[in-house]
């Protein structure tokens, strides 16, 4: 029997009397041939059918079963059209059920399955509606190669999807383009949903981290009503949009340089409602030329935001200041100090009299009041450390750019993911005022 396509479809079984079935299941299951995954089925004329590994049952076990283990039994092959699964199969996990179709399919082409191949299939991905994103690190054996394009139909079908990506590691242009292979499929493209917030994109163009989704809902909650905010790292609207549905901002200016990444988020203001309280600047936000505008900055890009802090200063409202979101890869290792952060983008000859500033400050307490918190749960000092040396260089920049004295405060501290060992993805809230003339 076949399915659409001409390729065959169902479960080969073996079929014999019912009062033969427990026999052969011991047999089968101790060569290791019986389909755990699928029930035994019943035959119109009595008869039973045990489902079994692989496209076929090699003559030698047939006349095994018929002759030895159940002498004078019915012995014959069939196929099952439309198997139903086992109790335990329904409540397997999908890397599980993906493990077992595989290693099905495997065999059933004639490949000896092993403990590199076990170890080779996936164990998570992203999906996002009908296209699944594997990891990088998946499906590496060089026996894999052989049985494409094949295979990755099979993964498809196993994990309920229609088009499969795999992901390498994000490309170091400056854009964050991530390296995408789609496998099967003709186009990248998808749609997400996050908290009401639509989010359409191509996976071999745009980045999407489903771990900063924390940060999204708590950006979403932020009081933004009234506030113009300048996003300088916009993407496909990761933030812009939270901030532009929920959090109730009157306008938004997203920086983006990435080109895909600004397409999606042309699309994705017009279908979330809000594309007529949004302006994109397309290209490198340390060219910005706007000033003096903002509430809010939001600097959502890692490992570093450094090179857009200048930009951010100068962003700021000169009159009232603002809130600054700093996002920041910080290590934790232990025994060593967190690195301090640098300058900002600013230019190597600038570099030396802002950090030497920027350490005077800290010494004598006059501008920088940095007595903030840490986010509920977090503990890491080296979190705290980084966050005070951040305050202490915006400090500097501020007071450079305006030319008088600036206050600034931890407001909070938020841990967003854990990036890699050792490594955790967090974001500074720190509020930034200018000090008021005395005389």
């Amino acid at each position: 029997m076949e399915s659409e396509g001409g390729k065959p479809g169902g479960v080969v079984a073996v079929v014999t009397e019912p009062r033969f079935t427990q026999r052969y299941r011991d047999y089968l299951e101790k060569q290791q041939l019986l389909d755990k995954r699928h029930r035994v089925g019943k035959m119109p004329d009595g008869l039973v059918a045990l489902p079994v590994l692989g496209e076929t049952l090699a003559e030698q076990h047939l006349r095994e079963l018929r002759d030895r283990v159940a002498p004078g039994s019915t012995c014959l092959l069939t196929r099952l059209p439309h198997p139903a699964l086992s109790r335990k199969a329904r409540v397997c996990s999908p890397a599980q059920r993906l493990g077992f179709e595989v290693r099905r399919w495997v065999e059933g082409r004639g490949v000896t399955w092993s403990s590199e191949l076990e170890a080779d299939l996936p164990r998570s991905w992203q999906r996002h509606g009908n296209l699944l994103l594997l990891n990088e690190d998946c499906f590496q054996a060089k026996q894999w190669k052989n049985l494409e394009p094949e295979l990755w139909e099979t993964v498809a079908s196993a994990l309920g999807v229609q088009r499969l990506a795999r992901r390498g590691r994000v490309s170091p242009d400056g854009t964050r383009t991530p390296v995408v292979t789609l496998l099967l499929g003709d186009h990248g493209w998808v749609e997400h949903v996050d908290n009401g917030i639509r989010y359409t994109f191509d996976v071999t163009r745009c980045m999407f981290s489903c771990g900063n989704i924390t940060e999204k809902l708590r950006v979403a909650s932020l009081p933004c009503a009234g506030e113009v905010l300048v996003d300088l790292y916009a993407g496909i609207g990761y933030f812009t949009l939270p901030f532009l549905v929920h959090a109730g901002a009157a306008f938004v200016h997203a920086c983006e340089w990435n080109p895909h990444a600004v397409a999606a988020l042309r699309t994705n203001l017009e279908i979330n409602g809000v594309a007529d309280r949004c302006q994109i600047h397309f290209g490198d936000n340390r060219k910005l030329t706007l000033s003096n505008i903002a509430d809010r900055v939001n600097l959502g890009l890692i490992p570093s935001s450094e090179e857009g802090w200048l930009v951010a200063c100068q962003v700021l409202r000169k009159d009232a200041g603002g809130i600054l979101h700093i996002h920041q890869n910080v290590e934790s290792f232990p025994g060593k100090n967190p690195q301090p952060p640098g300058s900002g983008g600013l230019e190597e000859e600038q570099r030396p009299h802002l950090l030497q500033t920027a350490t005077n400050q800290g010494k004598n307490g006059t501008v920088s009041d940095s007595g903030g918190k840490i986010g509920a749960g977090t503990t890491k000092p080296e979190w705290q450390q980084w966050a005070e040396s951040a305050d202490r260089c915006i400090t500097a920049l501020l007071e450079q750019i305006h030319g008088k004295p600036w206050k600034t405060q931890i407001l909070h501290i938020h841990s967003v993911k854990s990036y890699a060992p050792h490594v955790d993805h967090i974001v500074l809230d720190l509020e930034c005022r200018p000090c008021p003339l005395i005389g």
